[in-house]
């Protein structure tokens, strides 16, 4: 039994069973269902449409039931209304499904547990373990999920996946964009790679939805995934990106996210996500870190701060002005934010470093490095701190 093809096909029938009516709890008990036909059946008998084949078994288990629910026979009748014949289409349909699990009376947590759950078809266990939460707290997060979007319709209008003009109307395309770019965030742990899963997922959207930003985010994804052999140590500690070994980058992955920006880009609809894959690509052209053009990604950064109004945006702007103008420009422009913003203190430290001030930077260091949010920031930023205090010391 081909289990890589099973789950390939379950977002689309699924997301048939939802355009068809059925609320999304009872949609996947029956998509669930048939997928145990199909293992019992299909190693003696495997149909030619397999994708037609599940949604009729799965639509016929959901009516089976449901048959004493009054709403029935109107069901059955938008289903006769339907050709019969031919193979079944998936790419309207899976972008529905994506927008439903993106929907915005939803937490971006259960946004991703349910886009993980109905479009990447992962297991409530693989979640749970990518998460490193127990299995019946994921269970419960994923069943809030499927009862908050019960019962919720995306139309036509708003899944259709060559309508710019429709795309950008609704705002769908940037509430997926930012679920999927929360999943490859979140890194890998368990046995499921969450990176790999988001680039997936993303190429998956990427065929279906002719829009710049889509392409935009896939190119970003791919260009830092590009350096992730050489993020981190041999005994588990960060690299920083000045640091590491550019040998070790994926030069495949670069040349194909740089790729499609281009593509993008030349289509003159800039968004966040093509300003961000800019300042990656970058990165990635300087043969060595001295080589980084800084020039060109402070103007990527005040592109990208004109787009968001983010301050976090506007602290990594801090960073390259202090390389591309020096350590005192980069401290003027961050002492325009707030110093309460996360990573503050460290960009304090680094541009403190640079410009010669050992003593503060290593104090910035420390103090930093108690307000990290991981173990691998920590344990760097307290290096940092030793590092400096060794130097003074010599």
């Amino acid at each position: 039994m081909d289990e890589a093809l099973l789950r390939s096909l379950t977002p689309g029938v699924l997301a048939v069973l939802v355009r068809r009516g059925a609320d999304f709890a009872a949609a996947e008990d029956a998509v669930q269902d048939a997928l145990v036909e199909a293992v019992r059946v299909w190693p003696a008998d495997r149909p030619r449409d397999p994708k037609g084949w599940l949604v009729t078994v799965a639509w016929r288990r959901f009516l089976d039931a449901t048959r004493a629910d009054a709403a029935r026979r109107r069901r059955e009748d938008l289903v006769e209304e339907e050709p019969a014949a031919g193979p079944a289409t998936s790419v309207d349909d899976t972008l529905q499904l994506y927008f439903l699990c993106a929907h915005p009376s939803l937490t971006p947590s259960s946004a991703v547990a349910l886009t993980l759950r109905a479009v990447g078809g992962l297991t409530t266990r693989q979640i749970a373990q990518a998460y490193l939460v127990p299995e019946a707290t994921m269970a419960q997060r994923i069943s809030r999920a499927k009862r908050t979007v019960a019962g919720v319709g995306v139309s036509p209008a708003r899944a259709e996946p060559r309508a710019r003009g429709r795309l950008d109307r609704h705002g769908d395309v940037a509430t997926v964009l930012r679920v999927l770019y929360l999943v490859f965030n979140e890194g890998y742990s368990g046995d499921v790679d969450l990176v790999a899963e988001a680039i997936r997922l993303t190429r998956q959207l990427a065929a279906q939805a002719d829009h710049p930003e889509v392409a935009g985010l896939l190119a970003l994804m791919l260009l830092h995934h590009a350096r992730r052999a050489a993020r981190t140590a041999p005994d588990g500690s960060l690299v920083p990106l000045a640091e590491q070994d550019r040998g070790l980058w994926d030069t495949r992955a670069i040349a194909e996210g740089v790729a499609i920006l281009q593509a993008a880009l030349a289509r003159d609809r800039l968004g966040e996500f093509q300003a961000q894959a800019a300042i990656a690509a970058l990165h990635a052209d300087a043969p060595v870190a001295e080589e980084t053009d800084w020039i060109q990604i402070v103007e990527w950064y005040d592109e990208l701060a004109r787009l968001t109004d983010s301050p976090v945006v506007r602290l990594n702007r801090a960073v390259a002005v202090g390389e591309a103008d020096g350590p005192r420009a980069g401290l003027a422009a961050l002492a325009e934010l707030d110093d309460s913003l996360p990573r503050h203190t460290a960009v304090a430290a680094y541009l403190h470093e640079r410009d010669g001030d050992l003593t503060r930077a290593a104090r910035l260091y420390a103090e930093a490095a108690r307000k990290a949010p991981d173990l691998a920031e920590r344990d760097h930023l307290t290096r940092q701190a030793a590092r400096l205090n060794t130097r003074r010391g010599g």
